[in-house]
């Protein structure tokens, strides 16, 4: 919103279909994706901006399940969102880590995660860092924590169609102004109360 404000822009929030983002920007009904876009992996696929925050993979489990580190993990039943990047952490670089579980189970959602997580039915869940802290915050954080080992990192950025570095640098130029100013970090504040999720990059 402050992006567009200062550029005198009209924010437009448009829900798509994540399967067809890339037609969508192809065919200008988006301008770009702003959403917790990862760009690891997809660095050739879109014209970027800079990465303006590292984001997590964790495992959260039950506070008193004794599981306190990855090891702990072996023959547990682990659950994750299905696409999601905690599950192509699992399915790639920590794949022997998922081989050590009793199962790998991919669900629709995290609220489902953490509801099989509460009644016992897997015994943890692998998600992204800003999403674990705010389901965290929701349930209680006597109940629940999040292992000191993460599982990968990833940095989010603003993709356009590629090509497209007009928009990109108007949007970074304003970015790095707001960077400096310290109009970023004012806006992180706000989410406090459940963690930023990631760590903001300069």
């Amino acid at each position: 919103q402050e992006v567009c404000d200062r550029n005198n822009w009209t924010l437009v929030k448009q829900p798509i279909d994540w399967d067809a983002k890339d037609s969508e920007l192809d065919s200008g009904s988006i301008d770009c994706i702003w959403n917790g876009f990862t760009i690891n992996g997809r660095e050739n696929d879109y014209t970027w901006s800079e990465p303006y925050i590292d984001n997590k993979q964790v495992i959260v489990v039950k506070t008193d399940s004794g599981i306190d580190d990855l090891d702990d993990l072996e023959g547990k039943i682990v659950e994750t969102q299905k696409d999601s990047s905690a599950l192509a952490a699992l399915e790639g670089d920590q794949k022997p880590l998922a081989d050590t579980f009793d199962s790998l189970t991919q669900i629709a959602d995290y609220n489902t995660a953490f509801m099989d997580l509460e009644s016992g039915a897997c015994d943890a869940v692998a998600i992204d860092i800003g999403v674990a802290q705010y389901q965290i915050s929701q349930k209680g954080s006597d109940q629940y924590k999040i292992l000191d080992e993460e599982i990968s990192s990833e940095q989010y950025g603003v993709g356009f169609k590629k090509g497209n570095e007009e928009l990109r640098d108007q949007i970074q130029a304003t970015l790095d102004e707001m960077f400096e100013d310290g109009t970023v970090a004012k806006i992180a504040q706000k989410y406090d109360e459940f963690g930023v999720p990631g760590s903001l990059i300069q």
